[in-house]
């Protein structure tokens, strides 16, 4: 947001006419082009795909380049700070809601489709069903079929109770950040971004190596039945929404070291820290529910 509002700023902030949303639409129409013919086999669709996605990343560095030359030009006032933060504020809902399909998910099947898949209505189907969930029976996998692969499951140590250390530790120093800004301490606030923006990506790769652990050493995939589509499918997202979390955090620091935001006026800091916030939740939510239950 703006770091100063004086006269010359408008009651409510009216852009002009821009191409940034066709441009940005038509990066995404590559993106999905090339996904979907990569998967069909296409050999040229991973390079639509790479194009599309270079494409709209430099049409957002753009409109968000445009975005700050207003704010720090003084067009932003009360209101458009007003309807920032309402915006935020739906958007975390939007992940909110996103993340409780899947945690939904993951408690249906373990609290309901498989107590029913084992009952007696199914038994003359399914005689040699287990109606038991992996992680109460290591390399079970409930496929008298045999079309399910044997696998190990996750457990917290080590790997998972680390990543946590280390995710409940940045969102510790976002918010000596944050107060640091608040006292129009810049470098310590600066410093401490810094080190929030390093433990994401400490975070990211841990998960990574962790990924690989599982793959190669559990047999653990994402075709490891239920068991294995969940994991794969919270943790992932998860870890992506990290990395979304992890690049506002750094552009954050960036403005930062360059003069931008105040004491008063810095709702684009806030908005990252949000988000970031957020995602520790999640992940402590994930964590129980995933690794330890």
């Amino acid at each position: 947001m703006s770091s100063t509002i004086n006269a010359t700023t408008p009651h409510y902030f009216v852009p002009g006419p821009s191409r940034h949303p066709f441009f940005a639409a038509a990066g995404l129409f590559f993106v999905l082009l090339g996904a979907s013919q990569g998967i069909n086999g296409a050999e040229w669709g991973k390079y639509c795909f790479y194009f599309g996605l270079l494409w709209f990343a430099v049409v957002l560095y753009q409109w968000f380049s445009e975005s700050v030359r207003e704010s720090e030009g003084g067009q932003y006032g009360h209101r458009i700070d007003s309807s920032y933060r309402w915006a935020m504020s739906w958007f975390i809902f939007s992940e909110v809601m996103f993340f409780g399909a899947f945690f939904t998910a993951l408690w249906w099947t373990r609290a309901h489709s498989l107590p029913e898949l084992g009952g007696l209505e199914n038994s003359l189907l399914w005689p040699d069903f287990k109606a038991l969930w992996p992680t109460l029976a290591a390399g079970v996998t409930g496929s008298p079929a045999g079309i399910v692969e044997p696998f190990q499951t996750m457990t917290p140590f080590w790997l998972p109770t680390i990543n946590t250390a280390i995710l409940l530790s940045s969102g510790v120093t976002l918010t000596i950040a944050h107060h640091a800004l608040l006292k129009a301490n810049r470098s310590k606030a600066v410093v401490f971004m810094w080190l929030t923006v390093v433990l994401g990506i400490v975070f990211l790769f841990v998960q990574g190596y962790e990924y690989y652990h599982a793959y190669h050493e559990m047999n653990l995939k994402l075709t490891s039945g239920v068991y294995g589509s969940t994991f794969y499918m919270l943790t992932g997202f998860h870890g992506f929404h990290v990395l979304v979390g992890m690049l506002m955090l750094l552009f954050i620091t960036v403005r930062l070291q360059r003069g931008h935001f105040t004491p008063e006026r810095h709702f684009g800091f806030e908005g990252a820290a949000w988000y970031w916030h957020f995602v520790d939740v999640v992940w402590l939510g994930l964590y129980t529910l995933v690794y330890w239950i």
